[in-house]
């Protein structure tokens, strides 16, 4: 597994017997499992018995383990895979072990919850215009400037909303431009 230079400082503060013992590693085991699958979980900060370590050290802990827990779920690690990553960043067998039943405990919750995350962002159904051209500001500057009003209606999954913002006539050009842009490179990978 391919983890960022963050993520295994985190690892292997973790796995540090003399930053977090083995009661409180298998808590926050629990506690970093249990924030992904359960959104009324408590945090690790939150825990009475992580009181005693430093909480910008827990966070970072925090932040690295439910990284790697993504990670072993989304490219479907066996045991020996994820052994041998905490492995070489340090953990002893039985921290391993520890985090290896979490992990297998947890492991349908996790991909249950990375599935329901929707990848395809929304599309755009209808599109809507309207010209307005400003007089003054509100600290009662001329500005004398067109702008234009759109109003998109998107569906994403069977869900319809409408997003509308405000641009001039130059971001109006360069969003034409860009939205060509795609709309060939899109034909083009079709094609090819």
């Amino acid at each position: 597994m391919e983890l960022s230079e963050s993520v295994m400082k985190g690892l292997q503060i973790l796995a540090d017997s003399n930053v977090i013992d083995l009661k409180s590693y298998a808590i926050f085991t629990e506690v970093a499992f249990n924030s992904l699958v359960s959104p009324r979980s408590e945090s690790a900060l939150g825990h009475p018995e992580l009181k005693h370590i430093d909480q910008s050290t827990l966070k970072h802990c925090h932040t690295a383990a439910t990284t790697f827990i993504l990670e072993g779920v989304k490219q479907n690690a066996d045991k020996s895979t994820i052994s041998s990553c905490l492995e070489d960043l340090g953990f002893q067998t039985e921290r391993v072990d520890i985090f290896y039943t979490s992990f297998q405990k947890n492991k349908q919750n996790v991909e249950s919850l990375l599935s329901s995350i929707d990848i395809c962002p929304p599309h755009i159904t209808d599109a809507a215009w309207r010209l307005e051209y400003c007089i003054k500001n509100s600290h009662v500057h001329k500005v004398n400037q067109p702008s234009y009003l759109i109003s998109l209606n998107t569906e994403s999954g069977g869900c319809s909303s409408k997003i509308k913002f405000n641009c001039t006539m130059e971001q109006l050009q360069d969003l034409v431009g860009k939205m060509k842009d795609a709309a060939k490179s899109v034909e083009r990978a079709t094609q090819s």
